[in-house]
């Protein structure tokens, strides 16, 4: 029988070739230090690149590595659903390819689980004199425009709804994953506005975040795609569309599996 797995980590990536081998050894290498049994999910969505093939190398000394190849470019949220729905971990973590907010900031976010929360997003918007957040002025900016429409619109009380790294208890990952609609950098925004309405305890906790050379975000294209999705995100909530899962939560593949095809399973029940 296999142990539990206490930690997954989902890392979804498009073209990371370059960058997410050592992000995906210092993941592994952490948690083994810290004693944790863990995987980590690798969304290849539909790269052109090697980065499938890295991730099948890097497996060979890292077995915890699991990789989920998708077909075709999707968008970050399908990616970060399909790896979700198909993790094993007491708690889910999704980071970014990139490692902008280090490994270790998982600490903060499990601390807000003690106390109580059911879901711990990182923030890069906090001010705590623990944490350094280097991220470009126009960034600054555009976010805090962005947030603005965030809490008119959607879910209000949160400062950064868009960073990267966001820590979930099990049964909430699955039950607000199942029920995701959009496939682009707004499913965080879709989440949260989820977890509200179904009663989910959200904590903001501060961490340290770099910004990392290479990012696959069009700033001002998918800014403009980020706000109109925050009306269709409205939208859907006031139709009852996020009442009921929309997939399954769970393929369980074979333990020794590295690479596993998940095709989206629209319209069937959350499986607990």
């Amino acid at each position: 029988m296999r142990s539990p797995i206490e930690v997954s980590v989902v890392i979804p990536a498009y073209n990371e070739e370059l960058r997410v081998g050592p992000v995906l050894a210092d993941i592994v290498t952490s948690l083994r230090r810290a004693g944790r049994t863990h995987e980590v999910i690798v969304v290849d969505d539909g790269s052109m690149d090697g980065t499938s093939r890295l991730v099948n190398d890097l497996a060979a000394q890292y077995p915890e590595l699991r990789l989920i190849r998708l077909p075709e470019n999707r968008g970050k949220g399908h990616a970060v659903r399909t790896g979700v729905v198909n993790s094993r971990g007491e708690v889910v973590l999704f980071a970014d390819a990139d490692g902008a907010t280090p490994i270790g900031e998982l600490a903060r976010l499990e601390a807000a689980l003690d106390a109580g929360a059911d879901i711990a997003i990182g923030s890069r918007a906090l001010a705590n004199a623990e944490v350094k957040v280097n991220a470009r002025a126009y960034r600054r900016l555009i976010g805090r425009l962005f947030h603005f429409l965030v809490s008119s619109l959607t879910v209000a009380g949160f400062q950064d709804t868009q960073c990267g790294f966001k820590l979930f208890r099990r049964h909430a990952a699955h039950d607000l994953f199942s029920r995701m609609l959009m496939s682009g950098f707004s499913f965080d925004v879709e989440v949260l506005l989820m977890a509200e309405r179904r009663g989910y305890r959200a904590a903001e906790v501060p961490v340290n975040w770099t910004h990392q050379p290479g990012s696959k975000v069009n700033l001002a294209l998918d800014s403009m795609r980020m706000m109109r999705d925050l009306f269709i995100i409205r939208g859907n909530a006031l139709r009852g569309k996020y009442d009921r899962p929309r997939i399954a939560p769970m393929v369980d593949a074979a333990p020794d599996a590295l690479t596993t095809a998940v095709a989206h399973q629209p319209e069937t029940s959350l499986t607990r």
